[in-house]
């Protein structure tokens, strides 16, 4: 006992029907992860001119050696990585 033609035709659209449907869900999934990843980038750029300007102002008041100045420097690009990171996960 097979399956008829009239059987299989007539399931065809609901099938082409679920794939569309699940290619819909898949591309609004990827423009979310993408604005996401947009955004967290922003905020790691827009912290790249602070954290120079941070460390520059170290070395000049002198407060700090080179390395406490560095390690400053370091510690706010961290805090934006991890800014970053709660937007994307």
């Amino acid at each position: 006992m097979g399956i008829s033609n009239s059987k299989v035709s007539a399931r065809v659209p609901g099938i082409l029907m679920a794939i569309g449907l699940l290619l819909c869900a898949a591309s609004a999934n990827a423009a979310t992860n993408a604005q996401e990843r947009q955004a967290a980038r922003d905020i790691r750029q827009d912290a790249r001119p602070d954290s120079r300007q941070a460390k520059a102002d170290c070395r000049q008041a002198n407060q700090k050696s080179n390395a406490q100045c560095r390690h400053e420097k370091r510690g706010t690009k961290q805090d934006a990585r991890q800014t970053g990171r709660e937007i994307k996960y």
